[in-house]
């Protein structure tokens, strides 16, 4: 089974930028459908984008334009290059895998089953 570990949140002001990391460990990313997720204090863990093995990807509305997934297989890191963040933007990001999600449900929470911890992004304004 795969084992990730985010990194690279923090605090930032309003429109600024931050690189998310999602280091992988245990299998290889290249098997794996992969998200990333943000949850909010008091709300609930919203879907971000999805990326496929291939390297398809498909973003929430609301990202529009800001954020880019993307991964390196030799590295074995996925990745989250988000810009002109907002405070809106807030929260811990995590990032996910599973073999068996599919576009249908990539921005929903149950349907990966491996999770990293999570990292905290701030944004003030």
């Amino acid at each position: 089974q795969v084992q990730l570990v985010e990194s690279g949140g923090g605090s930032v002001q309003a429109g600024g930028s931050l690189r998310l990391s999602c280091k992988a460990s245990g299998d290889s990313i290249r098997t794996y459908f992969m998200g990333w997720f943000r949850q909010a204090p008091g709300k609930e863990r919203e879907g971000i984008v999805g990326i496929s093995t291939s390297g398809q990807t498909k973003y929430a509305d609301f990202v529009k334009g800001r954020f880019t997934i993307s991964k390196d297989s030799a590295e074995n890191t996925l990745y989250l290059q988000m810009e002109d963040l907002q405070p809106e933007d807030s929260g811990v990001y995590s990032c996910a895998a599973d073999r068996g999600t599919t576009w249908y449900g990539y921005l929903v929470e149950r349907t990966y089953h491996y999770w990293g911890q999570g990292t905290q992004v701030t944004v003030s304004s």
